[in-house]
């Protein structure tokens, strides 16, 4: 019990997490994630088949003693020895190159020099063309039609069945992501590869499409069984890594959207959103049920010392009583936790002499050095949708005047003054987004194709990718979801899901229990990184389409939500999250670079159960925020899509997630709470007011949305398919007008001019002159033609 207890105060007690949320981890983490710790012995076969081969043409000399001349010089020797026809002897060429992008690091003495030279040798194979060869390799591969069926025919695959798959996509990766990041320093030259670089492969240079569709088409493939080999780990980095460099991250996604918004002379954004969430502060997450009745016991044990801690209950259903529940003296809201959580509350007055009191001696107060800290403010501006404003003056004109004016939101006459001072206030606020000036848009070239005439499309890469991706998308959307439920760690092993271990398991099994903890690490590794890629992959998409077009982002969130998403990241919540964010999966000694220059430590048992002594897991917490931040982006603003969130009783779920104190997650998290508490109940809302009081404090306000209150329940009838029937039918009508090339339009001009129809040149085959007069027979003179009919048809 003892220990139960400390369990608890620990819990109750956890500390901030020093997080700071990014595109990507560190450049040295982001390297060690590409290999799994299974493929620890092919580091040294790499540097063997390079240094075989290197010996043979440079005789006496180390590759860092060359001169640029000499190493361009050999590079090209190893791109010619890429295109011979045996298999194995291109293993052996394309292991060296992977050796030369990994740094020649038995010539280095330290993890820096490695990552140095690691990045001199990879501009240097980029400049070589060393890129194009492999693109060309890998598609050889992807269509190795062998490999393939005997793969679907093994009962168990493993690590030796991905080899060339592995080095290949392992010197792509290095170069995407080395290439991808700028350092300081970096040379004219190295800046315009970059530029060169990003355009090649967000460009349809490679069979007509960009590269990106090419990793979407392995994913498609994978996930149909029909490629188990396939290493999925190392596909999904380099399609996340690609996606990031040639569309973007979020910080150049807020200056694209800055640019946008100048463009079609909107005011400017009224703060920049990545610096107020760097800039909050986590709350102190609710108590859960086993703190609450914890404190009740201590509470009968000295009656009314003080007052419990916090009365909330994170894991309360919608019908479960508080057990606090007939305690009328006290109140939620007054709530001494609160000082700590930055949510404002202050001691009851009642109690105020109970604290006082010497017999027992209370815990001391926390300074008041903490209260003085508080930001001053809320942290967002708040806004105004026009529809709002309309909505608003409907009803103020129907309760006043008696009747409404439609869309007017100018018209003010016989509203009495406090009326004309709100509208005021709201059109302080007013803000329209880039969406609903893309939504006006497409309407009016609905409406009027012919005097909107076409539509010029800025062919930038988020509209490349979408149009290289529409044609399969639900297929990507399914894949992607599949591999995303395969690798959360609430799904049970199922004997016919897809394997996604094919690129981690070693040939022989584990047989000691040093190897089996080894690999069990590994294999939790393995799927947690697969979680993170998948996760800023799909939000990284649908962030760039809703900037690119509204259309095109609620394309891909439809396919989301049919692909029963919602549900799907729900599940991945629902389990200890605070243990899933403190996961300890990763052995230092066997991270690259470290394990490549260093002396190889013992592992035991012990080393191995102890992992590292980070605070948290920083993959884990950027996927629960990137999860989280993709379940807000598909249901704001859907009403059906927020009561499925009701429905799936995703606000037990949610409040758990609230004890991470991250006050990103915590944002994200307030925010899918905040759009359905009216949903839930007056009874959820009593008994989680400290909840209340943290959405009230984090996320931005809409100035006349009650939801806290739910006045409008009753007029808001829950037809999920009408809605979602309305939003495909829009969706198709923007796919088939900017499209469809092929549509048969109404608009198409016709030419009647019998003048022209006859004298244009038609191509005919080569032998039709021998059999014309056939032709003439039987299409022509034996076909009877009605001129009746055809004067009737006018």
């Amino acid at each position: 019990m003892q220990h139960q207890t400390d369990d608890m105060e620990g819990s109750m007690e956890s500390p901030n997490l020093e997080f700071e949320y990014g595109d990507t981890d560190s450049f040295t983490a982001e390297l060690s994630e590409l290999y799994s710790y299974t493929e620890e012995p092919e580091f040294s076969l790499n540097r063997d088949y390079f240094e075989e081969d290197f010996k043979n043409h440079v005789k006496g000399r180390r590759w860092m003693e060359l001169s640029i001349e000499e190493q361009r010089a050999y590079v090209m020797r190893l791109l010619d020895a890429l295109e011979v026809t045996d298999r194995d002897k291109r293993l052996k060429v394309a292991r060296a190159i992977l050796y030369l992008a990994q740094g020649v690091f038995d010539e280095c003495d330290t993890e820096t020099d490695v990552l140095y030279w690691s990045r001199h040798n990879v501009f240097l194979l980029y400049d070589m063309g060393i890129f194009t060869a492999l693109l060309e390799l890998l598609s050889m591969e992807i269509d190795n039609n062998q490999a393939c069926s005997s793969a679907v025919r093994k009962p168990a695959i493993s690590l030796a069945d991905s080899t060339e798959l592995r080095v290949l996509l392992s010197i792509m990766y290095l170069m995407v992501e080395t290439i991808r990041v700028e350092m300081e320093g970096d040379s004219p030259e190295r800046k315009a590869a970059r530029e060169a670089f990003k355009t090649e492969l967000g460009s349809p240079l490679y069979n007509g499409e960009p590269f990106a569709l090419l990793l979407f088409t392995m994913v498609t493939k994978f996930c149909s069984m029909n490629a188990p080999h396939f290493p999925m780990k190392k596909v999904l980095l380099l399609l996340w890594k690609t996606i990031l460099f040639t569309l973007g991250g979020f910080e150049e996604l807020q200056e694209m959207k800055v640019g946008m918004r100048e463009q079609l002379n909107l005011p400017p954004l009224p703060e920049d959103s990545i610096k107020v969430v760097r800039n909050m502060r986590a709350a102190s997450p609710p108590a859960s049920a086993m703190e609450l009745i914890e404190q009740q016991q201590q509470q009968k044990r000295g009656r009314r010392s003080r007052r419990p801690l916090v009365k909330q209950d994170s894991l309360d259903t919608y019908n479960e009583r508080d057990p606090f529940k007939n305690d009328d003296a006290r109140d939620e809201e007054d709530d001494p936790e609160d000082v700590d959580s930055g949510i404002e509350g202050e001691v009851d007055p009642l109690d105020r002499d109970v604290i006082i009191q010497p017999p027992p001696p209370p815990p001391p107060l926390r300074p008041p050095t903490e209260r003085v800290s508080f930001p001053k403010g809320l942290p967002w501006a708040p806004k105004v949708r026009e529809k709002d404003i309309e909505h608003f003056l409907e009803t103020s004109r129907n309760k006043f005047i008696g009747f409404t004016l439609g869309n007017d939101i100018d018209t003010l006459v016989g509203l009495p003054r406090p009326i004309h001072e709100s509208v005021k206030t709201l059109k302080q606020h007013k803000y329209v987004s880039i969406a609903e000036v893309q939504i006006k848009r497409e309407e009016e070239l609905q409406q009027c194709p012919m005097t909107m005439g076409e539509e010029e499309v800025e062919e930038t890469p988020a509209e490349i990718l979408y149009l290289g991706m529409l044609p399969s998308l639900s297929q990507y959307v399914i894949a992607l979801l599949k591999l995303l439920l395969a690798a959360a760690p609430t799904s049970k092993a199922k004997t016919d899901s897809i394997n996604i271990l094919a690129d981690v398991l070693p040939e022989e099994m584990p047989i000691t229990v040093l190897q089996s903890m080894k690999l069990g690490i590994d294999v939790n590794r393995h799927k947690e990184i697969i979680v993170k890629a998948i996760s800023a992959l799909l939000l990284l998409l649908l962030k760039h389409f809703k900037l690119n077009h509204i259309y095109q982002f609620e394309y891909v969130a439809q396919h989301l939500v049919f692909a029963n998403c919602i549900p799907l990241i729900l599940k991945f919540f629902n389990q200890n999250i605070m243990s899933y964010i403190s996961a300890k999966n990763s052995i230092c000694a066997l991270d690259f670079p470290h394990c490549v220059v260093h002396e190889m430590p013992e592992l035991t048992a012990e080393s191995l159960e102890a992992g590292d002594s980070n605070q948290f897991c920083w993959r884990n917490l950027f996927s629960c925020i990137n999860l989280l931040r993709i379940l807000n982006k598909i249901t704001k603003w859907k009403h059906s899509r927020t009561m499925m969130l009701v429905v799936f009783k995703s606000a037990p779920i949610l409040k758990r997630a609230l004890k991470v104190k991250q006050a990103m997650m915590q944002l994200y998290v307030l925010k899918l709470l905040k759009i359905q508490t009216k949903y839930l109940g007056r009874q959820w809302r009593k008994s989680n007011m400290k909840t209340m009081s943290a959405i009230y404090q984090k996320v931005r306000h809409r100035l006349n949305d009650d939801w806290a209150y739910g006045n409008d329940i009753d007029a808001r009838p829950w037809d999920f398919q009408a809605e979602e029937c309305a939003l495909r039918e829009s969706i198709e009508k923007f796919n088939t007008r900017r499209y469809d090339k092929n549509q048969n339009s109404e608009f198409t001009p016709v030419d009647n001019c019998l003048q022209s129809v006859l004298g244009q040149r038609v191509d005919l085959p080569e032998d039709f002159h021998y059999s014309y007069e056939m032709w003439l027979e039987r299409e022509v003179f034996s076909q009877p033609i009605q001129w009746e009919g055809l004067l009737q048809a006018q």
